[in-house]
């Protein structure tokens, strides 16, 4: 499975819109380019690089492109002093070029820190969509932590701070609004106007938003600039949706490196939690190029398989699996989700019913 692929040359400009504020020089400039011509062999690779994994067969077929044709788009570079530069964005071009022996290449070179440097190539990368997920997640939060001056695990915890915040700011309002509704008295008169109720409920939101120890105001202001200037998802999606992928079991993560499955199918794949059956679903699920539906099918299918007789358990599971199953309804609060809520209540009905031959 590859990623779509799209052209955008540099051009000597940074190709941000709108460009991103922090990768402004000191006097509020944007970093003057030059673009000229330099050996491949002057070219160093930087230590810290947003993309890490290349499609070898892509890499294969631009080789013979660039054999044919040279580099067309110019590599953006950095000097580094003694005649040597180091590269930002492009390196599957550098690579094709020296796979092709070239001596030279177009490049564009700029004055970069090595924090703008390495924020220009994940932008670059993420614009052009080269990044799988898993190298788009971790250049992400890498950038965030470039960004907040911490390290990456201080910021998933901010982000997971923030995700909790918003969450409770939705839902106390609504808490507040049901006990209003409730201080309404038989007869329909209020024990407070509307207008009253209106004005608290506006001052206990922004008396939330205003008192929050646990999630610093101008580190979340950061947050959202950074994900508004990418572009991509807000940070509210991030955290929903892409951070649980760096918690996913290593083969799946291989994967999903290697852009040979979707994070969705690898969501699916990874809820099983027997690693031989995971892996074994995994091989076949990329062999066959199975869908998501697919996937799920085969996953309740060779569980379902491979269970050993209900008589081989010992009674004792039972107790346990019934306090699991309880925990994690309650946890996850199935009942508020509609399309969940009426299985749970067949399944309960069923419950109620077994209950009732005793």
């Amino acid at each position: 499975m590859r990623r779509k692929q799209t052209d955008k040359p540099f051009g000597g400009q940074i190709t941000t819109q709108p460009p991103a504020p922090w990768l402004d020089s000191a006097d509020g400039e944007t970093p003057r380019a030059t673009e000229t011509t330099v050996k491949l062999s002057d070219i160093v690779l930087p230590q810290h690089q947003p993309r890490r994994y290349f499609d070898p067969q892509a890499l294969k077929e631009l080789v013979e492109s660039v054999k044919q044709h040279g580099i067309l788009q110019p590599l953006l570079v950095r000097p580094i002093g003694g005649g040597k530069y180091e590269l930002v964005a492009g390196e599957r071009r550098y690579r094709a070029g020296q796979e092709a022996k070239l001596e030279v290449a177009p490049v564009v070179a700029r004055q970069l820190t090595d924090d703008q440097a390495f924020q220009l190539a994940l932008i670059e990368n993420l614009q052009r969509e080269d990044l799988n997920p898993v190298e788009e997640t971790e250049g992400i939060l890498h950038l965030l932590a470039i960004r907040l001056q911490c390290d990456v695990e201080a910021v998933k915890s901010l982000l997971y701070r923030m995700k909790n915040a918003h969450s409770k700011e939705e839902q106390q309002p609504q808490d507040s609004l049901d006990e209003s509704r409730r201080n309404v008295s038989p007869k329909g008169e209020s024990t407070e106007s509307l207008d009253n109720i209106s004005d608290n409920l506006d001052e206990q939101t922004e008396s939330r938003r205003n008192v929050s120890p646990k999630v610093d105001l101008e580190q979340s202001k950061t947050v959202e600039q950074v994900f508004e200037s990418l572009g991509l998802m807000n940070w509210l999606s991030f955290t929903t949706k892409r951070l649980p992928l760096l918690n996913l079991p290593e083969e799946i993560l291989m994967a999903l490196r290697e852009g040979k499955l979707e994070y969705t199918k690898a969501q699916a794949l990874a809820r099983v939690k027997d690693d031989e059956l995971r892996q074994k679903l995994l091989s076949e699920a990329i062999a066959n190029d199975w869908s998501l539906s697919q996937i799920k099918e085969q996953i309740i299918a060779k569980a379902s398989s491979e269970t050993p007789p209900s008589e081989s358990k010992t009674p004792n599971q039972i107790p346990e699996r019934l306090k699991d199953i309880t925990q994690r309804i309650k946890k996850r609060q199935l009942w508020k989700e509609p399309r969940k809520q009426k299985q749970l209540v067949n399944l309960l009905n069923k419950l109620e019913a077994l209950l009732g031959d005793e």
